[in-house]
């Protein structure tokens, strides 16, 4: 393919309720949107930056300037444009994986929009339907957070993760347990808001026969991660953690974790992603899918990568409702405690032009 062009899309999606974490709350989500244009077709684009260098050191606003600035008219020189040929080209820009991501993945569902073929097959997907968990963020009390995990179980999640934050972590693990029983798939997320020095509280989780606590230290301190380990009995799992298949395996040797969670936008795509599949599946360690409050965009993306044999555990893929009221796309709807993998070519799913229009509040093209 020959690169025409790239429109850079600002939108706004309102949530359909505050989502906490230990880091802040989020009311709205600021998305920015790439819509690469080839010769051949054209392809759509993610970034799961959020608004303020909060859960990593990208923002929109950055994420907007990079691609800008430096990785679009980069890309613009490459003669031969396909997915694989995004890395090596944005290689001598250090960071960004968030903005790389988002435009790896509209170069590659332009690229296989093209060739009729799906994101799902391309990465070696099994499956055509993915287990769902849902994320349920740190509530105002024990009573709002026991409403919200029944809500959630009632409607079909497979899994509940709980966001925990000093002060907020074992007596809502408790309650929750003793309302729903053993039986409920749970697990923790700390965002990283614990330190080393909390390994023995943390060991407190243990009782509850969790699945896992989720990066509960700095994303730089995995060897505080592989002491926890030594101490509790709870799996250990990385997420701000991993950015790469190389720093997944070095965890893993580390003893670091036992369970990985692979959000693409993290690691700088779908293609390494994939690789962090592989190195986890060669070492016999379990990985699930994370989310960043996607639209159908990002979440048709992010099942088919779920599809792939590794993916064990229920991710953080939860239905469009979970979020907004009303996605830019079709919306991904719970079946059974599952959602669909998208067959169609590329992602699988496209925006509908009027609520697109409706939530976006700049557009920007770079031609090539």
């Amino acid at each position: 393919m020959k690169l025409s062009g790239v429109e850079l899309r600002l939108i706004t999606m309102p949530l359909v309720s505050p989502f906490r974490t230990s880091f802040g709350v989020q009311t709205t989500r600021e998305i920015l949107l790439l819509r690469v244009v080839t010769d051949e077709a054209e392809g759509w684009g993610e970034c799961v930056a959020m608004s303020d260098p909060l859960y990593s050191s990208e923002y929109v606003n950055a994420a907007h300037d990079v691609l800008t600035r430096f990785l679009i008219p980069t890309l613009g020189q490459v003669s031969t444009l396909d997915g694989n040929a995004v890395a090596p080209a944005l290689a001598r820009f250090k960071g960004h994986r968030m903005a790389k991501a988002a435009l790896e993945t509209a170069v590659l569902d332009a690229e296989l929009r093209a060739q009729g073929r799906s994101m799902a097959r391309e990465l070696g997907a099994v499956h055509d339907r993915v287990p769902c968990g849902v994320s349920v963020g740190i509530m105002d009390s024990i009573g709002e957070l026991l409403d919200a995990v029944g809500g959630y179980l009632d409607a079909g999640y497979l899994r509940i993760k709980l966001k925990i934050e000093p002060g907020w972590d074992i007596e809502p693990v408790r309650a929750v347990r003793e309302r729903f029983g053993d039986d409920v798939l749970l697990q923790v997320d700390a965002n990283t808001a614990y330190t080393l020095a909390d390994a023995r509280h943390l060991a407190g989780l243990d009782p509850f026969g969790l699945l896992l606590i989720e990066q509960p230290f700095d994303e730089e301190d995995v060897y505080a991660h592989a002491e926890l380990a030594q101490v509790i009995q709870t799996p250990v799992c990385l997420d701000e953690s991993i950015t790469s298949a190389r720093a997944a395996a070095d965890a893993i040797r580390m003893g670091a974790c036992q369970v990985v969670n692979i959000k693409p936008g993290r690691v700088g795509g779908y293609l390494e992603a994939r690789r962090i599949h592989d190195v986890c599946v060669a070492n016999g360690v379990p990985v699930w899918a994370g989310g960043m409050l996607e639209t159908g965009i990002g979440r048709a993306a992010n099942v088919a990568l779920a599809a792939l044999p590794g993916f064990t555990l229920p991710g953080d893929t939860s239905a469009s409702d979970r979020y907004y009221r009303t996605d830019i796309t079709d919306p991904f709807v719970l079946d059974d405690g599952h959602l669909t993998v998208p067959s169609g070519p590329g992602v699988g799913v496209t925006p509908i032009p009027a609520e697109l229009a409706a939530v976006t509040s700049k557009v920007d093209w770079l031609p090539r």
